[in-house]
């Protein structure tokens, strides 16, 4: 009985491990958690340092000004009443209630404090407005620390899938992963959070390039390529759906650490998955060469596709360390908010992946990747005009839709390009893809908060939204891009043989003698 069980497992194990959908399960799980845990910080940290260390700062000067305005305000009066029973004169202390003073013997009433009425008139506003926007910068560099160093790790890696396969480098960004969760959640400094947010870059680097080369090598056929891409961005929308408000709403009601707690415990169950379906323990090289990756860069439609996933997705990276704080100053937005604020960008990313994926097939991924620019655009400059979260929620989704119809649209590109003018070995054209999206998070928040900080955030939203509307045209030269001749040559060899032996030698230069010798033949 225990034998039939364990050989039911084994060929369930044998099953799994054959199944092109258990891989892209997998893949898909890998993006959820990265992109979760890469949003999942967005509201929780400008909020927990302005908490940390503005607070701290400020706490002696506020404590000192509270006392001094207790003292005056409620301080006691006296008054002299006059006693016809005894003839006596008796001096009553009187506890006077906030803002009324004493103004020579009597009783008036003062305004409140000018701290205070601007508290009142701003629905209890943070205050400390310069270091608020001084952080724009200190945070944008945070969350710009996470993609400098996918960026830095991901050329390594992309050679690597293609010497010892995906298995192992996708087990490795599990392990990172983790560390870094762990990390987060327990990280009580900048500094600490800045070391967290740069290994949780490590371990991106070696989960999205592996799992989207995984996928690349599995799925041939370019028409079930873009579905299952558009699939698996799916789980990084579904991330990105997930983790600001759930991280907004477990820091308000739970606590900080909690989030990041419930993510640790979830990448320890995709690691098991792991290790039951892809055995990382085993190294499958590929049995062809890749193309070399300084080979790939100069290809000039690979660096169009890849010029559009960095500037699309730069539109809601420099959001991401701007955007709440622009709402805590203007908006005066709790911190539940601050996360709500990017649900219509990721619900309408998981439509825009999922409906695309399929459907930039049959209108051309050129052309939707174009419109889906021109949208981004648009969408930016709308930003600013929002007087309150309602007023986010058309230019969010409207972000959101087009990045997807990008992102869609561009990843499966990347793969065809390779197939139609290299060797179709997808590890270091896909490091490529991850090193724009890492461009555009990397820059984008970095040069996003030193904007902010000195031309203010609607001119940002104008600067980044012009950008996109002019790169769109290039999508255009996507269009039908020719193949090399050199990976034609390498398709048909035998081909070109035949049209070299068809004729004999002999025949050139024709001549009298050799009209004889075919006569003599026949």
């Amino acid at each position: 009985m225990l034998r039939t069980v364990l050989d039911a497992s084994q060929g369930l194990l044998k099953e799994g491990r054959e199944s092109r959908q258990l891989v892209l399960v997998v893949v898909f799980v890998a993006l959820l958690l990265d992109n979760m845990l890469l949003t999942v910080v967005v509201p929780i940290v400008p909020t927990f340092l302005y908490a940390m260390e503005f607070k701290e700062v400020n706490s002696s000067l506020h404590l000192s000004h509270a006392r001094s305005s207790l003292h005056a305000l409620t301080s006691p009066a006296f008054s002299t009443i006059f006693s016809f029973f005894d003839n006596n004169t008796m001096a009553v202390e009187e506890s006077m209630p906030n803002g009324t003073a004493w103004v020579n013997g009597t009783a008036s009433t003062v305004p409140p404090p000018a701290t205070e009425a601007i508290s009142a008139h701003k629905n209890n506003c943070l205050q400390g407005t310069e270091f608020l926007e001084e952080e724009n910068t200190r945070v944008g560099v945070l969350f710009a620390s996470k993609a400098v160093m996918q960026l830095l790790v991901n050329p390594f890696v992309g050679p690597l899938t293609n010497r010892i396969g995906y298995h192992i480098p996708m087990f490795a960004g599990f392990v990172i992963m983790f560390l870094s969760t762990v990390m987060f959640a327990f990280s009580g400094t900048y500094t600490l959070l800045f070391m967290a947010r740069t290994l949780q870059g490590i371990g991106s680097s070696f989960s999205s390039v592996a799992g989207l080369g995984m996928l690349a090598s599995v799925y041939t056929d370019d028409y079930e390529r873009g579905r299952a891409m558009g699939i698996a961005l799916g789980g990084l929308a579904l991330g990105v759906l997930v983790g600001a408000p759930f991280g907004s709403v477990m820091y308000e009601f739970v606590g900080k650490s909690a989030p990041f707690l419930i993510l640790a415990f979830l990448a320890l169950l995709d690691g098991a998955l792991q290790l039951c379906i892809l055995q990382p323990s085993k190294v499958s090289p590929e049995s062809a060469k890749g193309t070399p990756l300084f080979t790939l860069l100069k290809d000039p439609y690979i660096l169009v596709a890849a010029g559009s996933i960095c500037f699309a997705n730069m539109g809601v990276a420099i959001l991401e360390p701007t955007l709440p704080i622009w709402m805590m100053q203007t908006m005066c937005s709790p911190k539940w908010q601050l996360g709500l604020a990017f649900l219509p960008a990721s619900v309408s990313y998981l439509i825009g992946t999922n409906l695309f994926g399929v459907l930039a097939n049959r209108m051309g991924r050129w052309l939707c990747s174009l419109i889906g620019m021109l949208v981004v655009g648009t969408s930016l400059l709308c930003v600013p005009l929002a007087h309150n979260i309602f007023g986010l929620i058309g230019p969010n989704a409207g972000l959101g839709l087009a990045i997807g119809m990008v992102d869609s649209s561009m990843m499966p590109i990347m793969g065809h390009l390779v197939d139609l003018r290299h060797t179709s070995v997808y590890g270091s054209v896909y490091a490529i893809a991850d090193v724009a999206f890492c461009m555009g998070f990397a820059v984008g928040p970095s040069i996003g908060g030193a904007i902010v900080q000195a031309i203010g955030f609607p001119w940002l939203m104008v600067i980044i939204g012009v950008v996109n509307i002019i790169y769109a045209p290039l999508c255009y030269y996507l269009r039908s891009p020719p193949a090399k001749e050199e990976k034609l040559s390498q398709e048909c060899p035998m081909e070109t043989r035949m049209y070299a032996t068809q004729k004999p030698m002999k025949e050139f230069p024709l001549g009298e003698d050799s009209d004889e010798e075919t006569d003599h033949e026949e």
